[in-house]
């Protein structure tokens, strides 16, 4: 326990620039008092005092902002920023170096016992208010955006967004961010939110836009490999000319 108990203490000072001194994060860091008293009521939990660890466990939320119940197992080096609103349900299992930001849930969406609450693999970062809920897995390294509703697993190093949330394809994001500075804007600037019907639309038409231009990559190519010169014919020929496109035909 004392290993832990140093092991958080560092990681506090390796994941939040605000903290400046021991004294600091002992008296004034409620992630990591939720979690030191955790893992005693924890341990209660195990040794079936299971009262006992409710009450550890209520008076923590009680002064902390935090609940975790003294089921759910926690690895080394977990580190919760802020913290206030988090809660983690009872079979929910975090791994080591994990990092949980303010309002975060992991809970469940059933009543029936057994599994019922995510699994968070090493590494995992979970944005300020997200809810990852049920029995599914978060692969090591991924993340998860702020105010995600994650329902799903979701694959190691990926990165999660959205409402329900969606697995960020950074091929694709960065095509479409380069289509719409081509258009003349960001899209980034519209409201990512998948319910928001403009949103989706200008996305769309983005998406549909790079799937044009793809294609057409592809044509020219295949017409440069028949020997045909695109790039001069263009340069030079009118594209309504009939011998131009009967050209290009043969």
């Amino acid at each position: 326990m004392f290993a832990h108990f140093r092991e958080d203490l560092a990681c506090v000072f390796d994941r939040d620039p605000a903290a400046r001194t021991t004294w600091e994060v002992l008296t004034c860091y409620p992630g990591f008092h939720a979690l030191t008293l955790h893992r005693f009521s924890h341990w209660l939990w195990g040794h079936r005092l299971r009262w006992l660890a409710r009450a550890t466990s209520h008076f923590t939320r009680w002064i902390t902002g935090i609940e975790i119940h003294p089921g759910a197992t926690i690895g080394r080096r977990v580190f919760i920023d802020h913290g206030m609103g988090v809660v983690i349900g009872e079979t929910a299992e975090i791994s080591d170096d994990c990092t949980l930001y303010h309002g975060v849930t992991l809970g469940g969406t059933s009543w029936n016992k057994g599994k019922r609450h995510p699994t968070l693999m090493p590494g995992v970062v979970i944005g300020a208010g997200a809810k990852v809920l049920g029995p599914i897995t978060i692969g090591a390294g991924a993340k998860v955006g702020s105010n995600a509703v994650v329902v799903r697993d979701v694959p190691e190093g990926a990165t999660a967004v959205g409402i329900p949330a969606r697995i960020v394809e950074p091929g694709r994001d960065q095509a479409r961010h380069e289509k719409a500075a081509e258009m003349g804007f960001s899209a980034y600037a519209v409201t990512r939110s998948d319910d928001d019907p403009l949103s989706m639309a200008i996305h769309g038409l983005l998406d549909h836009a790079v799937e044009t231009d793809r294609r057409i990559e592809l044509l020219l190519r295949y017409i440069e490999r028949c020997g045909v010169s695109v790039e001069d014919d263009v340069a030079t020929a009118d594209k309504f000319d009939p011998k131009y496109l009967s050209k290009i035909v043969d």
